[in-house]
């Protein structure tokens, strides 16, 4: 049976965990029991209500992970409080857009940058009526009506005596109450308000526990080190909402700098990532080994080679025998230990999606015994729609979907151009203010369309291919799908990021961020002089060399798919640079504006 997540949050306090939540505090992390997190949830709820905030309102949330954070968000959902999560790294502007476009009320963030986001837009959020403020009051508040996080949970200890109150509220909650507004990421346009309601959500944790319990085997102790923004829906949902159901702690990291060293502090049994965290591990392990002589080079090339002979038998939850399983446990001796003791040694189940994950790199995680699941989904679908069964995993494959149907229909099911479609208990009322958007993603038979393309294998497994956006059709008529091409490129250890281009051009063209710490050793094992990475790039031979590179995927591809010209770009792409979304995913029109010039050059040296 569902649940609201108001009861859901009610149900998990019988784990009774001394660090329900923890986070860094002074150098360590400081631990929140799950009685003093019903303190905190109830007191809070009981201040907001004296405050006169009622079912309906949206507060904002702009902060980073932090315990705060979550006690929000559940003190939202037991009065029916909307919450407006807001990525940490967006704009001034685009934060202004969001809180406008919600009418959010009040907001919650922390004092320093976040804040100042706050105050440099005032003006244009006239119905927001209260800031509060982590880590005391700014100094200058510019005319802002403020409150302090401290001084508001006074408030409510103050009312101590009414928290039996705050319970019945929590029973009040229904499946259809609205939880939270979820701006999408915005890669063509405007952010749009996905309306997600409490049994949106719900739904999705019940089911995806009935999938994933089987790899997960929860136990007590267990502990997930929460890597991705809270505003995201995956972390949200599967690193928030459902960790805490299963009575799993929940420590947040620091950063992604810090990622290394708080996963030998945390020690986690769970990791919940995208693929760049996970290609990041793996990139430090293999430029350790291959810039370290012949001996190490053989040996991770060696080591590769014995975990692609593995994985085959491990995907099937199976052991390999004979000389494989030797090969094996001499890989994992001289290897594959040492790099799982650097994950904390205790991580058994991780999970990833936003985009494919290049499948050498899944091999080595596997066959390093810190197995890595593939999922799929969207905002709008609160989000997973597919995720790997254990013993039935398929590399280059997100699983099957979490529900065989609903509702006497198919949970989910292909359009005839392969446009993935689903209609379940998990998908969105629509988005807020904008029922033309709402209008055009929904299809006359009630199911949303994704705008993701895919195919299905015999077992029912899904594979997404591309973006239907995204489709690149070239002057000669060929429908061009990017992303496979690019994740493809990005396999090779000379290539870090990818972007394809070539929209109604007569051939395809890429944009190049090479990985630099390979790159580097090359070009000393050359002798090629360079004093910047911006000089080393405008090298001719530098050039050639990575185009020789592509040219090796190029080798698998249809002569319409194939790479015929590159330019290198000296510098990742990143959220903060505004070319990619806080989750990571190209803004692919964006990349294109910004780089006009360069591919312009490109095929005015082909014309």
């Amino acid at each position: 049976m569902v649940q609201t997540i108001a009861e859901l949050f009610y149900e998990a306090l019988k784990f009774d965990l001394p660090d329900a939540l923890a986070s860094k505090v002074d150098g360590a992390y400081k631990p929140l029991p799950h009685r003093e997190l019903q303190e905190k949830v109830e007191r809070l709820c009981l201040a907001l209500e004296g405050r006169g905030l009622k079912k309906g309102d949206r507060i904002g949330i702009l902060c980073e992970n932090r315990p705060a954070w979550a006690i929000m968000d559940f003190a939202c959902a037991v009065m029916g409080l909307v919450s407006v999560p807001i990525y940490h790294t967006l704009t001034a502007e685009q934060t202004s857009f969001i809180l406008q476009h919600s009418g959010s009320r009040w907001i919650l963030t922390s004092n320093g940058a976040q804040f100042a986001k706050i105050r440099a837009v005032a003006a244009k959020l006239p119905e927001l009526e209260k800031v509060i403020v982590l880590d005391g009051m700014p100094a200058e508040p510019h005319g802002l009506d403020c409150v302090a996080w401290d001084a508001l949970m006074k408030e409510g200890e103050a009312l101590d005596h009414r928290r039996a109150e705050v319970r019945a509220w929590a029973n009040q909650r229904v499946l259809d109450d609205l939880l939270t507004l979820i701006y999408t990421s915005g890669t063509t346009g405007d952010p749009k308000g996905a309306m997600l309601t409490q049994g949106n959500i719900a739904s999705n944790i019940v089911a995806v526990v009935e999938v994933a319990i089987v790899a997960l085997r929860p136990e007590r102790g267990d502990r997930c080190l929460s890597v991705l923004p809270l505003s995201h829906i995956f972390e949200r949902t599967a690193g928030h909402y459902t960790m805490f159901h299963l009575g799993i702690a929940i420590y947040y990291a620091e950063s992604l700098i810090s990622l290394p060293q708080n996963l030998l502090e945390v020690q986690p049994a769970v990791l919940l990532a995208v693929p760049r965290i996970f290609e990041k591990i793996y990139a430090k392990v293999r430029d350790a080994l291959t810039s370290g002589g012949l001996a190490k080079r053989m040996i991770f090339s060696w080591a590769r080679s014995t975990c692609h002979r593995v994985v085959r038998h491990l995907y099937l939850d199976k052991q390999p025998g004979g000389l494989t399983n030797l090969a094996w446990r001499v890989a994992d001796r001289i290897l594959l230990s040492k790099v799982r003791a650097k994950t904390g040694g205790r991580l058994r189940f991780c999970v990833t999606g936003g985009a494919g994950i290049n499948p050498t790199i899944m091999e080595f995680f596997w066959a390093m015994g810190v197995p890595i699941y593939e999922g799929y989904g969207l905002t709008e679908t609160s989000p997973i729609l597919t995720l790997n069964r254990h013993g039935k995993v398929r590399p280059g494959y997100v699983g099957h979907p979490i529900l065989k149907a609903w509702d006497g229909k198919p949970f989910l099911k292909l359009a005839p151009d392969g446009e993935i479609l689903c209609q379940g208990p998990n998908v969105m009322q629509g988005y807020w203010r904008n029922e033309t958007a709402t209008r055009e993603v929904f299809d006359e038979e009630g199911y949303f369309c994704t705008g993701d393309v895919g195919a299905m294998d015999p077992q029912g497994r899904v594979k997404i291919t591309d973006r239907k956006k995204e489709i690149i059709v070239t002057n000669g008529g060929k429908n061009v799908a990017p992303q496979p091409i690019e994740n493809a490129l990005r396999e090779d250890p000379y290539i870090e990021q990818a972007i394809v281009v070539g929209d109604h051009r007569n051939h395809l063209a890429a944009l190049i961020v090479p990985h630099f710490p390979a790159l580097r050793d090359w070009c000393q094992r050359k002798q090629l002089p360079f004093e910047n990475d911006a000089q080393m790039l405008a090298h001719p031979k530098v050039l050639a060399k990575l185009m020789t590179r592509v040219n090796h995927t190029n080798a698998h591809l249809s002569t319409y798919e194939r790479i015929r010209k590159i330019a290198l770009l000296d510098r990742e792409l990143t959220p903060e640079s505004g070319l990619l979304t806080p989750s990571l995913k190209l803004k692919r029109r964006v990349v294109n504006e910004a780089f006009k010039d360069i591919i312009e050059g490109l095929y005015r040296a082909n014309a």
